[in-house]
């Protein structure tokens, strides 16, 4: 059983800045593709940010110039670093991590993100 363990939820004003965290076991994170998806209610999960394993990172629209992922190999620890939060951006946050060219992948417990006034 693969675990990802996720933290640094929590609520924010708008404006603000979270940064999430998630580690997974060394086995996988060096090769697999990490990535941060999210969840609104009464939404489908939608991918947020994701990053390869050498470090080339893809974002949503919805978050480019604001949303910063990065890998820290030494860690096995992901981040998702959140600037400029809107109300918009509330949702469970979910961290990811994919085999290359393969179906194969595992999820976070979730974290829930909060921007409100």
């Amino acid at each position: 059983q693969v675990q990802l363990v996720e933290s640094g939820g929590g609520l924010v004003q708008p404006g603000g800045s979270l940064r999430l965290s998630c580690e997974a076991p060394g086995s996988i994170f060096s090769i697999y593709t990490m990535g941060w998806y999210r969840q609104a209610p009464g939404n489908q999960r939608e991918l947020v940010a994701a990053i390869t394993s050498n470090g080339r990172a893809n974002y949503a629209d919805s978050v480019k110039g604001r949303f910063t992922i990065s890998r820290d190999n030494a860690k096995n620890t992901v981040y998702l670093q959140m600037n400029s939060l809107k109300p918009e951006d509330t949702a469970v946050y979910y961290c990811n991590a994919k085999k290359p060219y393969q179906v194969l992948m595992y999820w976070g417990q979730g974290t829930q993100v909060t921007v409100s006034s």
